[in-house]
Formats: C-alpha cells, sequence, structure tokens
C-alpha cells in the first residue's frame, strides 16, 4: 500500500504548516517534505538539514508505537530565529535518551535530536497519547 501526503505551499505569512500522516515508515519521507517546504518558504534554509534529521526520528519513533490513527506533524514558528517541529502520536510511552554503545545498530536518535536543538526538547502527555517537540534556533546574524 503507497500513502501520497500533499505537502502544502505555505504563503510567506504563514506561522506553521500541518500534516496528518499514517503510522507507516514512509511517513517519514512526507514529514522531512512537510519541513524541507515549510522551513525554505520561511528563509529558514540554514535549519533544513537539521530539520528534517529531527522530523525522521520523532516520525520514525511515531511510527513504532503500533497505534492505528494518525500521527499529527507540525512544524511552528516561536520566532523570527526559533521553529518548533513536533509529532503527536496516540502512545504514552515516553522516547527517552539512552548510552547507545558503539556496537548497538539503533538508539541513537533522541541523542541525536537532543544534540541537534541544544537539548531545546520535550514531551507533553495528552489523554490519548503524547506530543513530542524539538526547538530548533537559527544562528544570530553576524556583524555587517
Amino acid at each position: 500500500m503507497t500513502t501520497t501526503v500533499e505537502t502544502p505551499t505555505l504563503p510567506p505569512a504563514a506561522n506553521s504548516a500541518r500534516a496528518l500522516l499514517p503510522y507507516e515508515p514512509q511517513s517519514a519521507s512526507a514529514a522531512r517534505r512537510l519541513v524541507r517546504t515549510t522551513l525554505r518558504a520561511w528563509g529558514l534554509d540554514d535549519l533544513v538539514e537539521a530539520g528534517e534529521l529531527i522530523v525522521s526520528e520523532l516520525a520514525g519513533n511515531a511510527a513504532k508505537t503500533g497505534c492505528r490513527r494518525k500521527m499529527t506533524v507540525t512544524v511552528e514558528r516561536i520566532t523570527e530565529r526559533c521553529v518548533r517541529i513536533s509529532v503527536r502520536d496516540g502512545s504514552r510511552s515516553l522516547p527517552r535518551l539512552i548510552d547507545a554503545g558503539l556496537a548497538a545498530v539503533s538508539g541513537r536518535g533522541m541523542a541525536l535530536v537532543h544534540h541537534l536543538t541544544g537539548g531545546h526538547w520535550g514531551v507533553t502527555l495528552e489523554s490519548f497519547g503524547k506530543t513530542v517537540h524539538a526547538d530548533l534556533r537559527t544562528r544570530a546574524p553576524g556583524p555587517a
């Protein structure tokens, strides 16, 4: 089964973009496309690579929960220099930072999110699930 998700084209003034995606591994690709399109529309090209890595991890984790409804991927412009990428899923199981050894084949994803955001990520528990968010900041403009 192939799922097609359209990524919205955003007007420059939009402060957020959202997509409902199925709990499938392929949804990570649609989530990356949403982040890439949104950040570029906002002129935040320097955040695209990190944003794609973050949303891949969060959407991938959500896809593993076994939920049957759709996950919600959101990109929000918090300030001129900060965006929040979040994924809501139907599981109340919390992500955790683990010390994956050098030989581990998985388990490093949330450590990567932690590193890319400078520790600016978190989880909000909800009645039926949770939202995991990660905040990315652009570099301060340098002297002219």
